[in-house]
């Protein structure tokens, strides 16, 4: 088992105070509780800034049903890996098969045996925890840390789709370190993926969003994905990232742009839609990335 540095957290929603009472007593030594009794809450809840890792629900509430909470969140790309287990009265083969399309990973009866419901609730964590971790690996560069290009990809396509459903805008800024190749030449390579380390984390430092990605795109370039984002949000992040950058001071003589190391960052925002793809939105940004780099590098520019 992949060991957990703190406990993990569970929503439970249900409209009854009794059967939340229960499940908290249940459950509340070995995970951190919150609770809704009603769907909308619960959506609230998931959405913040500290979503939980798994969702105990029930199927039968006022307003928003367990069902429609559960589709909701299976088709929000920022939700859709949370486990959802209904726990619920509705008992027939026809509800437990509605749950599951609906994206429940289990189904458990009221009245419900304490000793069942610890245990898949443990298990579906504990799977979670696992899925995750092998994810990040696979995700992860192997040199700075951060997300890598395989990554970078999946998430655009990921979003790009979330922001066609929602309407809602989306940004990318393309990031390229300046004069690189002559930093390698004159510090040699380890300083230079020391340099590139650094820079990475810099960048990861400067997000302030969980939904925000950067990512090593190749060599010593590097991409920001920027989630309902227009152009002014997109170019705070350029400026953030800039000043980062040359706050570190990491001394670069070869260059002709700065005495430290500086980047060159385009950036560009769009409205996706049906009749276009992350694509359009990857090239804006690399003609921006050109311009900037074309126009004496250490600043962003906007296609």
């Amino acid at each position: 088992m992949i060991e957990q540095s703190q406990k993990q957290n569970i929503l439970i929603v249900d409209d009854e105070p009794g059967n939340i009472k229960v499940l908290t007593e249940l459950l509340g030594s070995k995970f951190t509780i919150r609770a809704a009794t009603n769907g909308e809450k619960a959506l609230k809840i998931v959405g913040s800034d500290k979503p939980p890792d798994l969702v105990l629900l029930d199927v039968m509430m006022p307003g928003i049903d367990g069902y429609a909470v559960c589709q909701r969140l299976k088709t929000d790309p920022y939700t859709q890996n949370i486990p959802v287990i209904f726990i619920t009265s509705k008992d027939s083969e026809e509800d437990q098969v509605k749950g599951f399309k609906a994206g429940a990973v289990d189904y458990i009866m009221k009245p419900f045996s304490p000793v069942v419901v610890e245990a898949r609730v443990q298990t579906h964590v504990e799977l979670k925890i696992q899925r995750e971790f092998l994810k990040e690996l696979s995700f992860r560069d192997g040199l700075t840390g951060i997300a890598n290009r395989r990554r970078f990809n999946d998430y655009l396509s990921t979003v790009w789709d979330f922001a066609v459903r929602e309407a809602s805008p989306m940004a990318l800024i393309m990031i390229d370190l300046d004069h690189f190749k002559g930093y390698n030449d004159h510090y040699g390579h380890q300083a230079g993926d020391t340099c590139l380390i650094q820079v990475a984390q810099a960048m990861g430092a400067a997000l302030r969003r969980k939904v925000d990605l950067v990512a090593r795109y190749g060599g010593e370039e590097f991409g920001c994905i920027l989630p309902k984002t227009d152009l002014d949000g997109a170019f705070l992040i350029a400026e953030r990232f800039s000043d980062s950058i040359l706050a570190l001071q990491i001394p670069h003589s070869p260059s002709t742009t700065c005495s430290c190391v500086s980047i060159s960052q385009g950036v560009a925002s769009t409205m996706p839609s049906k009749d276009s793809s992350p694509d359009d939105l990857l090239k804006m940004a690399d003609q921006a990335l050109y311009q900037a780099k074309e126009t004496g590098r250490n600043r962003y520019c906007r296609c």
